[in-house]
C-alpha cells in the first residue's frame, strides 16, 4: 500500500483544468494521427506529473524553519527583502531555492505566525535561476510574524516560463508550518529572508523537500554548514 501511495499522488485541484485541456488537445490529435495522439498522451501525463500534490510530513519544533518549496537550493546570500513589505533596508540572510518543470510546485508555509503582509508585483520573466530575477521578476511576496515578535518573509518568484502565481494568503491570517498556500506554474523559484543573525542550515546545491527540509532552527546557534559534492 505505502508503495502504491507513492505512485497515486493526489492532484492539486488547480491542475486539473490544465489536464482537461491536455486530454482534449490528445483526443484531437489522435483522430488526426496515432503518432500525435501518443505524443499528447505524454505530455497529458506530465501534466499530471507537475499538480501533484503529496502530503508532507512538518517538523513541529518550535524555532524550525522548513522550507516553502521543492528544488534545490541555488543560492544563499544576505540581501534586502522586497521594499513593498516594509521591513527595512538592513541586509538578512536569503536563501533561494529554484524549482524546475519536474518538482512538486505546492509551495507551503515555513513557519507558524501570523500573515503581515502580501504583495503582488508584475514584472519581467528572465531565468529564476538569476540573481536578478528575485528584484526583476514577477513575484509575490509574504511577511510573517512569528510568536516571538521576529518576522520572515518568502517569496514566490516567477520564472522563465512560469506565467502564473497563485498565493491564497491573506493579511492577519494564523497560518501554521507546512500549510498549503499557493504555486507556481510553470518552472520558478521560491527565496526565503530568514531573521537576521540566522544562521541557513542548508548548502547551496542541496535538494529542498517543501514542508519537510529544515531551513534553520531559530533555538540553534550552530555556524552556517559547508558541504561538498560527494560520488
Amino acid at each position: 500500500m505505502s508503495a502504491l501511495k507513492t505512485v497515486l499522488v493526489p492532484i492539486n485541484r488547480a491542475g486539473w483544468p490544465f489536464i482537461a485541456i491536455f486530454v482534449v488537445i490528445t483526443v484531437a490529435a489522435a483522430a488526426v494521427a496515432a503518432p500525435l495522439g501518443w505524443a499528447g498522451v505524454v505530455l497529458t501525463a506530465w501534466c499530471c506529473y507537475f499538480f501533484r500534490d503529496p502530503d508532507r510530513v512538518t517538523p513541529g519544533r518550535p524555532g524550525l524553519i522548513v522550507s516553502p518549496a521543492d528544488g534545490h537550493v541555488s543560492m544563499i546570500v544576505d540581501a534586502v527583502p522586497p521594499p513593498e513589505l516594509g521591513m527595512g533596508d538592513r541586509t538578512r540572510p536569503r536563501v533561494s531555492i529554484f524549482l524546475n518543470v519536474f518538482d512538486v510546485h505546492i509551495n507551503r508555509v515555513p513557519v507558524d505566525g501570523v500573515i503581515e503582509a502580501a504583495h503582488y508585483r508584475p514584472g519581467k520573466f528572465v531565468n529564476a535561476s538569476l540573481d536578478k530575477a528575485s528584484e526583476d521578476n514577477e513575484r509575490m511576496a509574504i511577511r510573517l510574524r512569528l510568536g516571538d515578535g521576529r518576522d520572515i518573509a518568502f517569496v514566490q518568484i516567477a520564472g522563465l516560463v512560469a506565467r502564473r502565481i497563485v498565493c491564497r494568503l491573506k493579511p492577519q491570517q494564523v497560518v501554521r508550518a507546512g500549510d498549503r498556500f499557493g504555486l507556481i506554474r510553470f518552472g520558478s523559484r521560491t527565496d526565503i529572508y530568514l531573521p537576521p543573525g540566522t544562521s541557513p542550515l542548508v548548502i547551496v546545491g542541496q535538494i529542498a523537500v517543501g514542508g519537510e527540509t529544515i531551513i534553520a532552527d531559530l533555538t540553534s546557534e550552530e555556524p552556517q554548514r559547508q558541504g561538498e559534492v560527494r560520488s
